[in-house]
């Protein structure tokens, strides 16, 4: 990098990298202002790219606002993608939320970006990576109790009436909206700023310098611009940071090993005392199945959603693979399809705890997520009493 210069009334910044003119505007995700500067900025500088803070799935959501009608939740849930969605619709309520309070369309500076791009003919650049990514670094990098206070959180954002102050609101006028979002979440897990700010720092400076053209505009939040810039004095390794760690081999050993044990001690235990196995599974049957029924009927779910999930779970909890909310889902998805009509409504929906419940596309989430929550606590209190009568009859 070779020289910099820094219109800082305006937030612009000017670096001649390798031949390049990089002009990195820092914009204010919640400013009317903010989307005015990048039309005028890309309009004036004629650059032959802009780069914009979004991924494609994030794009997507901007240029397509019919885009809940065509999801297909049977697939979601099939995929392993529920806990994912829910996260969608949790920033998409927080979102609406702060348009609701301050009358503002956040993120209407990328979008402005996007509009100004196209009228001037120069390429996109969709610099940001992909959101999904992003979530499951920071979800398999969590222990179990974490992933649990998280996916509680998460929850409990969607349906908070709590007000943004105007502190708040400052606040979010130098961080991007992902972060924004996630900002009280950072503040329970401060582990996950390396993966939600510094890693996305290194990949946004990568695409922004590797961008095609001599000239390129790159709109970000003002937040990320400092971690930009030295960013592109450095290599990155975009392999590692835009690859989804697999689980340690250690964890699956010990969540295979859990349900050898389980029936090993229901084995060991039919040999010393056969009144005692039984019990056993009696024990494992009714704890897992019924906690899993719970949760399914927390969910408000259909009468076969809840068999389902009283039925799978006591055989899913002894199979890694598997998991009982994943069958009572399907099931609750098939009987009650959700309509055209659940997913145009679904964005005001999730803004209120009765709609959520009554949206047949967030049901089906809730019964997704309730079933496993249920399940796991089941495989706890049902393998400590396997273990119980074990020792009894010994």
């Amino acid at each position: 990098m070779e020289n910099e210069t820094i219109e800082a009334v305006k937030n612009v910044h000017r670096i001649d990298y390798e031949g390049k003119e990089l002009i990195l505007l820092g914009t204010a995700h919640v400013s009317k202002q903010s989307a005015q500067q990048v039309r005028e900025l890309i309009e004036a500088e004629k650059p032959d790219t802009v780069c914009v803070e979004l991924d494609k799935g994030r794009y997507d959501s901007i240029v397509n606002k019919n885009k809940w009608e065509k999801m297909d939740i049977i697939k979601i849930v099939k995929s392993k993608q529920a806990t994912f969605l829910l996260v969608n619709l949790a920033l998409s309520s927080y979102q609406k939320r702060i348009a609701e309070q301050f009358d503002i369309d956040a993120g209407a500076e990328m979008i402005e970006g996007i509009n100004a791009a196209k009228d001037i003919d120069a390429k996109l650049v969709l610099a940001d990576r992909d959101i999904k990514t992003t979530f499951l670094r920071i979800w398999r990098g969590m222990k179990f109790w974490g992933k649990m206070k998280l996916l509680v959180m998460i929850i409990a954002s969607i349906f908070s009436k709590e007000e943004i102050t105007e502190e708040e609101l400052e606040k979010m006028k130098s961080e991007d909206m992902l972060t924004a979002t996630l900002s009280e979440l950072s503040d329970s897990f401060p582990e996950l700023k390396e993966t939600l700010v510094d890693e996305r720092d290194q990949y946004l400076a990568n695409k922004i310098k590797t961008a095609p053209g001599k000239k390129i505009v790159a709109v970000l939040g003002a937040a990320h611009i400092p971690g930009i810039k030295q960013e592109l004095k450095k290599e990155q390794d975009m392999k590692k940071i835009n690859t989804i760690p697999q689980g340690s081999n250690a964890w699956k050993i010990v969540l295979w090993a859990i349900p050898v044990i389980i029936i090993a001690l229901i084995v060991a235990t039919f040999f010393l005392n056969p009144p005692s196995g039984w019990a056993q599974i009696i024990s494992w049957i009714l704890w897992n199945g019924s906690l899993a029924a719970l949760g399914t009927f927390a969910a408000l779910a259909h009468p076969l959603s809840i068999l389902t999930a009283f039925a799978i779970a006591p055989v899913s909890s002894l199979n890694p693979l598997l998991a009982a909310g994943w069958f009572s889902g399907l099931v609750e998805a098939l009987i009650r399809k959700p309509s055209v009509k659940d997913f145009q409504s679904l964005s005001d929906d999730v803004m209120s705890f009765k709609g959520f419940w009554k949206n047949k596309v967030t049901k089906v989430l809730l019964v997704v997520i309730f079933a496993n929550v249920g399940s796991t606590v089941g495989t706890l209190i049902g393998g400590a009493e396997v273990l119980r009568l074990f020792f009894q009859s010994l």
